[in-house]
């Protein structure tokens, strides 16, 4: 066996480099364990909230049952299994002629493959779920009606992909860019898009920088990816490129923040719900939200990932080159803007929301006192701040008489 030793200096480094780690580490408030992720998980199945709404609670602790460590190829291969049941059941529906039935169990397929690749694909089980997620996706997507097109738009040797759903009889239609978050992906804004399209009102949903099938990870001009999807609706004949709105949520909050300065000219308004716009990118803030409960598990990994980086130090250095009061756009006019969030959120300073409010062009804000991330709340769940708040919104600016 050949042995290997550093030099004195080189030895110290690497110690030093260690230490420094550890000492940022301590600073985090400690991650689950196995029991307190597994009794959160079940708790959050049973009263149907994020991240695992959809699921049902009977086969969330069938699942659970079959996890007894944290590795994630153990995660993915539990919540794989019950997918997979989903979508062989489909399959002989489908062969049936019992297209409902199909369609519904493909829909439950998506959700829990979705859920096994959750919260970001960082392990060979994560990545065949995620690749399985998909294909249970297009087969559940083929049963809608419309049924969503998959795009794919050429942009620097690479792709953007998306989902593109026009609304029946409305040519041309006005349309919501949305934009998935941190944790989700473009696949969910087309199952909850039924509420757009009813108004008459398409939808092209994407993957954010970083994630899911985005083809660039974060950096300082990673809007330019959402830039050139304009470019490419405006292309379209079936599109109103005159009427479009960026949705964004959580992470992707910071990227309608800001299109809606830099794109200001091509957009009716945008939705910055839970956005990070300054405090949030600050070590001080990283340091602290990094140990939040709010958060179901893996939290750093998942933030980590869409810089690109490995390293606590990396990341906290990486954050603070983003913000839009450094970057100078703050006080910069912009599209009309719906601001939305809790102001006990602990994963998004309500700080970032006060600062964008009070800075460049008129805004309106929806805050719900006392709730968490996106405003969230018993009383205000997800799909209730989506139907009643963001969507009239949407609905008043696409439909309001175009400026230009």
């Amino acid at each position: 066996m050949r042995e290997y030793r550093l030099s004195r200096p080189l030895a110290a480094a690497a110690l030093g480099a260690l230490l420094s780690q550890a000492s940022a580490l301590a600073q985090i408030a400690p991650t689950r364990s196995l029991d307190e992720l597994k009794a959160e998980t079940q708790s959050r199945a049973d009263r149907n909230a994020y991240p695992v709404v959809g699921l049902k609670p009977d086969d969330v602790r069938e699942a659970l049952g079959r996890i007894h460590s944290l590795d994630r190829d153990e995660w993915a291969a539990a919540w794989g299994s019950i997918a997979e049941r989903y979508a062989t059941r489909a399959t002989a529906e489908e062969a049936s002629g019992l297209r409902k039935e199909a369609q519904a169990d493909y829909l439950n397929a998506w959700r829990y493959y979705s859920f096994a690749r959750w919260p970001v694909t960082n392990s060979p089980g994560k990545e065949r779920a995620y690749a399985l997620a998909l294909e249970a996706f297009a087969n559940y997507a083929r049963y809608l009606d419309p049924p969503p097109e998959l795009v794919r738009i050429p942009f620097e040797g690479k792709e953007i992909v998306g989902y593109l759903q026009l609304p029946m009889g409305v040519r041309p239609a006005p349309l919501v860019l949305a934009i998935s978050a941190l944790d989700s992906r473009k696949e969910e804004h087309v199952e909850r898009g039924q509420a757009l399209l009813t108004r008459g009102i398409g939808i092209f949903s994407l993957d954010m920088p970083g994630t899911g099938q985005a083809p660039i990870k974060i950096d300082l001009g990673a809007e330019r990816m959402f830039s050139r999807s304009l470019d490419y609706l405006e292309m379209r004949p079936e599109v109103d490129a005159r009427r479009v709105v960026v949705q964004g949520g959580s992470w992707s909050g910071y990227w309608s923040a800001k299109l809606g300065i830099l794109e200001r000219d091509r957009l009716k308004g945008v939705v910055v719900q839970g956005g990070p716009i300054h405090s949030y990118f600050q070590p001080d803030w990283q340091t602290k939200a990094l140990g939040t409960r709010e958060y179901l598990f893996d939290l750093f990994p998942a933030r980590a990932s869409v810089y690109g980086v490995r390293t606590l130090d990396e990341f906290l250095a990486y954050g603070p080159r983003l913000s839009l009061k450094e970057l100078g756009l703050i006080e910069k006019p912009s599209a009309p803007m719906l601001l939305v969030n809790g102001d006990n959120d602990s994963q998004v300073p309500i700080a970032d929301l006060d600062l964008l409010l009070h800075a460049g062009s008129p805004k309106e804000a929806w805050v719900n006192p006392g709730s968490g991330h996106m405003g969230r709340s018993a009383e205000w769940p997800d799909r209730r701040i989506f139907e009643l708040i963001v969507t009239p919104w949407i609905e008043r600016h696409l439909h309001s008489p175009l400026n230009k």
